[in-house]
C-alpha cells in the first residue's frame, strides 16, 4: 500500500480527483476536552468570556471551511453542512465534541470534520484556560465516514 499524497519519486503532491465519482460524502469526527468540575460548571453556565459552548461550536464551523488553507495537501471543497455537537460529560469531567461534515463532490469531508473538532477544542480551552490551564484536549478521531470509492468507515469502540 502506498501513500497517496507522494509520487513514484517521493515527492509530496495533491491527489488527482478528477477521474472520481462526485457521490454525497459525509465524515463524522469527535473528540474531548477534560477538565475539573468547576470549569465544567463554568462551560456549561456561562464563563466570563461568554457563552463557551457557542463559541466553540462557531470556531469548529469556520475551522471546517479553511481546512484546505491550513491543511497543505487538502482540496477545497463546497461543503453542504457543518454542524458540532458540545455535550457535558460528568464521567470525564469534561466536554465531549463531535462534528458532522457533509458535500457532494469527488473527495471526502474527513479532514474537514477532524478539523472542526480540533478548533472547538481548543477554542474550549482558549476560554477556559483562565480557570484551569491544565484541561486534557484528547482522543480525536474520525468516528465514521460515508461515500467515495474507499466505501464507508466506522470506528470501533
Amino acid at each position: 500500500m502506498s501513500l497517496t499524497h507522494f509520487d513514484a519519486s517521493g515527492q509530496a503532491h495533491m491527489v488527482d480527483v478528477s477521474g472520481k465519482d462526485v457521490t454525497a460524502r459525509e465524515a463524522v469526527a469527535e473528540g474531548c476536552v477534560i477538565m475539573s468540575n468547576e470549569a465544567l460548571n463554568l462551560a456549561q453556565g456561562g464563563a466570563a468570556k461568554g457563552d463557551v459552548t457557542g463559541v466553540a461550536r462557531l470556531a469548529g464551523i469556520m475551522a471546517a471551511k479553511r481546512t484546505s488553507g491550513l491543511i497543505p495537501l487538502c482540496h477545497p471543497l463546497p461543503i453542504s453542512k457543518v454542524s458540532l455537537d458540545l455535550v457535558p460529560d460528568p464521567a470525564l469531567p469534561g466536554l465531549r465534541v463531535s462534528a458532522t461534515v457533509r458535500t457532494t463532490g469527488q473527495t471526502g469531508v474527513e479532514m474537514e470534520a477532524l478539523t472542526a473538532v480540533s478548533v472547538a477544542c481548543l477554542t474550549i480551552y482558549d476560554m477556559l484556560k483562565a480557570v484551569e490551564k491544565s484541561m486534557v484536549i484528547t482522543n480525536i478521531r474520525l468516528r465514521s465516514k460515508s461515500g467515495g470509492k474507499s466505501g464507508d468507515y466506522e470506528a470501533g469502540e
